[in-house]
């Protein structure tokens, strides 16, 4: 049976799919809607992602897309380890501004729901790592956003110094918090 857990913030979950092995390997059904709706999460998934990152301390993050585009997001790592963070980007939430993180990797076979209204991102912990996401709308280059990995009023504690870390252009350009275009 799959197994939900909330975590910190409200509607961020880790899900922890079973996985049987034997002397031939392992099966696992990472996804199924019927077990998540009885658990209370009831989404509809239209595309898949699948990123590899080369190196270890390879930021991809803090992403999201707006509304009406905006996406719910269930990441998992096939290979390696990732940090993954989500960060509250409803400016009306009690909880605007506040991050967890979770270790999601392929050792642990654990996945991590991010729904809309947050923002994501991951740093890789291992070369080679292999990262799968379902969203539930498709890419909208138009409502597409990002936010500063390293803000100082959010504060996340990457496991890498900045200068360590290997980000894309348009991560590296990012806004901060207070000056991003933001879930209301």
């Amino acid at each position: 049976m799959i197994e939900v857990n909330p975590l910190a913030l409200s509607g961020v979950f880790e899900i922890k799919p079973p996985k049987f092995g034997d002397e031939r390997g392992f099966f696992s059904e990472t996804y199924n809607a019927q077990a998540l709706a009885k658990a209370g999460i009831d989404l509809e998934f239209v595309q898949d992602n699948h990123s590899l990152s080369a190196a270890r301390g390879v930021l991809r993050g803090l992403h999201y897309q707006l509304p009406p585009r905006a996406q719910d997001k269930l990441v998992r790592v096939v290979s390696g380890s990732i940090l993954d963070v989500v960060v509250d980007i409803r400016r009306s939430s009690p909880t605007f501004g506040k991050w967890l993180a979770l270790e999601v990797s392929a050792t642990k076979w654990n996945q991590i729901l991010v729904p809309k209204g947050f923002a994501h991102g991951f740093v890789t912990l291992e070369e080679n790592t292999e990262v799968i996401y379902k969203v539930t709308d498709y890419y909208s280059p138009e409502h597409d956003r990002n936010i500063r990995f390293d803000d100082p009023s959010i504060g996340v504690d990457w496991p890498f110094e900045a200068a360590a870390i290997q980000l894309s252009d348009k991560d590296r350009k990012a806004p901060l918090l207070d000056g991003a275009d933001i879930f209301p």
